[in-house]
Order: C-alpha cells, then sequence, then structure tokens
C-alpha cells in the first residue's frame, strides 16, 4: 500500500494490498509511488498497514465469496457516497449493480468495501482519487463519474484462462459507458436531484448498461478487452485520410449541412464505413457521437450488428433488464416517473437498444426507441445544448446531422423542413462525396503497413490509427503479452507524473519479438516487430522509418 521510512510515507493512486509484504526490519513496500504525502513515524505506518490489509482480506473472504457463488467472474455497480449513511437507508446508496439478480446483502458487501477503501485512500490523496486495488483474487477499478457518483468494476482473476487485462482500458469502459449516458440522458447527479428517491436514475441506468453491456458479450458470457486488443485504444475516433480534392467536396456538403436549419447553425458529423471523415463538434462530444453511430447508425451496424474497427461484438445478449425487472424496493415509488432524456413523462427510453434502427425511402434512418414519429435527442456536454439527432445514410456514407431543440420548440422551423432542406440542396453534393471517397478507399487493411503492427493515439485531438485487427490478430500471444505490459508501464509512468513527458521503452517478449513504445507531446506510438534477429539497434531503426514516413518525423529521437 505504501513505502515507508524514518521521514515519509508514500501513497499512491495505484494499492496491491496483496503485494504489501515486509522489506526489512523498517519498512513495507508495494508497487509504484505517486506522491509524498506527509511524514509520520514507523510504528504507525506498519500499525497501519497491517490493520489495512487484515481489514481488507476479510471483507474481501466474506464478500467476494458470495460474489462468486453465482458464477459471475464480473459485477459492476455505480453507487453515490453522498446516500444512505444512515443506518436501515443503506440501499438508497445503489444506483446500479450487474449482475441485477444477487442478494441486496451482496451488492451492499461489494459496495461497502469499495466505499471503505475509497474513504481510507481519500486519507493519504484526498486530489487524486483511488484507481485501482490489486488483490489475490480480484482487480478492482474504481472511476469517480461524477463527484461522489463512482463505477466500480471488480473482476476476478482466473490463471487458466487468458483475463488478462490493462487496468486503463477498463476504467476507459467505465469512463464510455458514463459519457453515452450523460449524452442520452444528462447526468447521474442531475437525475438524482429531480427524482431523490432514486427511482428515476435507476429506471434508467439498469437498462442502459445491460445493452451497453450486450456489445461486450460473446455468448452469455462477457468479454472485456484483454491483451488481444492492447492494439486498440478505446474512447478516441478512428479518422480516414482525404486527398485534396475529397476534402474539398467534404468542406463544401458541411456548409450545406450547417445551413439546413434557415438562420440557425446546425452540426454535423459524418463517417465513411465505420472511419470519420468531417465533425464540428468539439473532441469530447464527436467521441461520445462517433462511439454511438459505429455502435449502431453505420451501414456495418445496421447489416451486421459488427464493426472490425471497433471493440463491440455481437453476441447472445445477457439477462435482459429493464425497469420492470428492478426491485420496487429500488426503484421507490411506483408513480409515473419524470423522463430524463425530454421526452414524454413516464417513458424511459434504451437507446442502445439492438434492431431498432433501419433506413427509410428518403434515406434517413429511422427507429421507434424515442416513441412513434419522434425524433431522438442527444446532450452535447462541451456546447450545453439539447439538439435532436437526425442521420442520413447513402451506401458507405452516414451523415448525423445536430438541429438545436430550441429552435423546434419555438416554432421557428420543424424537422420535415429540415430533412427537406437535406434531400434538396446536399443531394447532389452526397453522391459526390460518396463516390469520391469509395474510389479512394483502400477497405479494412488500408493502414496496414507491411512489417509492423503499430497502434497511433493523440491524446490532445481524442484521435487513434492502429494496425487491422485481421493482421493485429497474426501476432503471438507473447508478443501481445509484452505490448500489453508495454502500455501497462506507460500508463503507470503517466499517472505518476502527471504531466507530459518524452519517453521511449522496450520490451524483449520470450519470442525475442520487440514490443517499443515512444511518448512525446500528448502523442503516443506503439509497436511490435516479430522479426527474431533484429537487435535492439535494427528495431528502434525500424521505428524512426516509420515515424519519419508516416508521422512526419514526429517520434524520431534525434
Amino acid at each position: 500500500f505504501f513505502s515507508a521510512n524514518e521521514n515519509s510515507i508514500l501513497c499512491y493512486n495505484e494499492f496491491r494490498l496483496a503485494d504489501l509484504r515486509p522489506c526489512s526490519s523498517s519498512s513495507f513496500s508495494v508497487c509504484d509511488s505517486r506522491s509524498v504525502i506527509g511524514r509520520s513515524l514507523k510504528a504507525w505506518t506498519l500499525l497501519l498497514g497491517f490493520i489495512l490489509k487484515g481489514f481488507y482480506e476479510i471483507l474481501e473472504a466474506m464478500g467476494m465469496a458470495s460474489m462468486n457463488s453465482n458464477g459471475e467472474s464480473l459485477k459492476l455497480c455505480v453507487f453515490d457516497l453522498r446516500r444512505g449513511q444512515n443506518e436501515g437507508q443503506e440501499l438508497d446508496k445503489i444506483l446500479f449493480f450487474y449482475p441485477p439478480d444477487v442478494t441486496f446483502s451482496t451488492q451492499l458487501s461489494v459496495i461497502g468495501l469499495s466505499e471503505g477503501l475509497i474513504t481510507f485512500t481519500r486519507l493519504f490523496s484526498p486530489e487524486a482519487a483511488c484507481e485501482v486495488i490489486e488483490a489475490e483474487r480480484h482487480s478492482h477499478v474504481f472511476h469517480e463519474a461524477e463527484p461522489d457518483i463512482w463505477m466500480v468494476m471488480v473482476v476476478e482473476k482466473n490463471k487458466e484462462t487468458e483475463a488478462i487485462w490493462r487496468v486503463d482500458a477498463l476504467q476507459k469502459v467505465l469512463k464510455e459507458v458514463h459519457s453515452l449516458f450523460v449524452m442520452f440522458h444528462g447526468s447521474v447527479r442531475s437525475l438524482l436531484d429531480k427524482e431523490p428517491s432514486g427511482g428515476l436514475i435507476r429506471s434508467h441506468l439498469y437498462p442502459f448498461i445491460t445493452d451497453y453491456l450486450n456489445d461486450l458479450s460473446v455468448g452469455k458470457k462477457l468479454q472485456l478487452p484483454s491483451f488481444r486488443e492492447t492494439l486498440k485504444e478505446r474512447g478516441t475516433v478512428q479518422m480516414l485520410t482525404l486527398a485534396r480534392d475529397a476534402a474539398l467536396e467534404v468542406q463544401s456538403l458541411v456548409g450545406v449541412l450547417d445551413s439546413c436549419a434557415g438562420t440557425l447553425r446546425c452540426h454535423s458529423v459524418i463517417l465513411f464505413h465505420d472511419l470519420l471523415v468531417s465533425t464540428t463538434l468539439s473532441p469530447d462530444d464527436t467521441v461520445d457521437l462517433f462511439t454511438f453511430s459505429v455502435m449502431r447508425l453505420t451501414s456495418n451496424a445496421l447489416s451486421s450488428g459488427t464493426s472490425s474497427w471497433s471493440y463491440l461484438r455481437k453476441g447472445s445478449s445477457l439477462s435482459q433488464t429493464s425497469s420492470r425487472s428492478i426491485s420496487p424496493q429500488l426503484l421507490g415509488s411506483s408513480d409515473s416517473l419524470p423522463s430524463g432524456n425530454g421526452n414524454d413523462a413516464g417513458r424511459v427510453i434504451r437507446p442502445l437498444q439492438h434492431n431498432k434502427w433501419s433506413k427509410g425511402k428518403d434515406g434517413f434512418l429511422v427507429t421507434d426507441i424515442w416513441g412513434k414519429d419522434a425524433t431522438p435527442t442527444i446532450w452535447l456536454h462541451q456546447r450545453q445544448e439539447r439538439v435532436h439527432l437526425l442521420a442520413y445514410q447513402h451506401k458507405y456514407l452516414t451523415l448525423v446531422l445536430l438541429v438545436p431543440t430550441e429552435a423546434i420548440v419555438n416554432g421557428e422551423l420543424d424537422i420535415s423542413f429540415v430533412k427537406h432542406q437535406v434531400t434538396e440542396n446536399a443531394s447532389a453534393k452526397i453522391l459526390k462525396v460518396e463516390e469520391k471517397l469509395s474510389k479512394g478507399w483502400g477497405g479494412e487493411n488500408a493502414y496496414h503497413v507491411s512489417g509492423y503492427r503499430y497502434l497511433l493515439v493523440d491524446n490532445d485531438m481524442e484521435v487513434s490509427r492502429a494496425s487491422p485487427s485481421g493482421k493485429v490478430a497474426t501476432l503471438a500471444k507473447e508478443t501481445l503479452l509484452a505490448v500489453n505490459k508495454l502500455r501497462e508501464t506507460v500508463d503507470a509512468e503517466k499517472s505518476r507524473t502527471k504531466e507530459e513527458k518524452d519517453m521511449e521503452i522496450c520490451i524483449r517478449a520470450k519470442n525475442n519479438a520487440w514490443a517499443i513504445a515512444r511518448v512525446t507531446r500528448g502523442k503516443e506510438l506503439y509497436m511490435a516487430l516479430e522479426k527474431a534477429s533484429d537487435t535492439l539497434l535494427d528495431a528502434t531503426d525500424s521505428v524512426q522509418s516509420f515515424s519519419n514516413r508516416y508521422c512526419n518525423g514526429t517520434f524520431s529521437m534525434d
């Protein structure tokens, strides 16, 4: 948990309690240090460490034993630290729990353990929230989605399977589901404020997160991002590279789409296959809308429900949870609940349901998720504005047009007028853009570079590019494990320093492959090279050549 000596205690965002062990007569040691928090006596440090480790092992034995009785290797919960602090009101803090059919005592055991660890670690690091607890049998991944609103994922460790995860990848699952929820329903806290009993937020969270988890299921089993997906980056967009003439045509089309609502400016996002072509939104809003579009709106999503460019897999559904299957004890009042999404009262929408979108005769996508003849709405976080979502599709080109709801409510225009403007003024340009993009399209292997398996990430722009999944799948297991370890090392270093720092890290895998990372000015490059005869100099020269040719020398170490 911490490293101590006569003069100081070091506290971390990452805690590995199972590894707490005496290193000498005067110290305890665990993993990485993150920030110096103060001075204390050696005896207090040792005593506190023993108390915490014993406390944790007892709670884990009690809580996790009951958790594992239903055969589930994953637990996911959302709870509010501000609620349920009085005796007899403990259930009030539970906002979501998966799987939903476990007993309340088990749910309270898991959440109570998580709450205790959060509260305890805040004593040592009040500014940096707890991120992960690595225990002997479980990994506990934490994400404070909103002030005092916590999401916790508890994953069982199983050495007999390939269940090897990177903590940052698991955290991004929690961040993604929360961001998507806010885009459709607003913040968790705002729904709690609207209906303090908690029934409203639970009636939204349970079906939403369950529908999201269905995308991670293979058969009846959840499949979290493992080391085999280490050359992918959740929470980013993948962009299509445009030739100059195609870029000019796209720019012209965007100008027409922006003016489809008359004097009010619309926003737009354009995709080709599952790649981003253009956006007029902020990076954060673009990531959310891009993620949803790849999940449900693009031609690939409509035809097969899956995409080789994303983590998403279509499998047999998990247990279908709706507001009707949630315990009345958690839902609170049985009276009609107000909606959190700006639609009719009493209606809880499920925007992530499968097979609910189809293409109409006019090219616009239609759905009854929001109600018959109702237009979908989403919330733009950056602009703090609710907008109508109109999706238009021509072959592999998908246009998402966002119209301010305020204009519709005030009667300045209606949705049918906006649709007419698109078909009347933009149809010719849409045809031309699709034709040019199709002509230059190199298929799913368009960004394959022979001899390289790579991942490029621009954290500032929230953009990534990677070797095609089919090419990454040709890497040996030992190579992928080495890349996964490499990324863990970079994650730890970034978390420790909390500032941008240039670095290069090289790892030699058991099969003599090289895993190399270069990080500079908010950009990251990860590379796997499986030529066994390569020396370290050969491998770094290969990375240098890649950087010069494909990254404008961004990762050159000269």
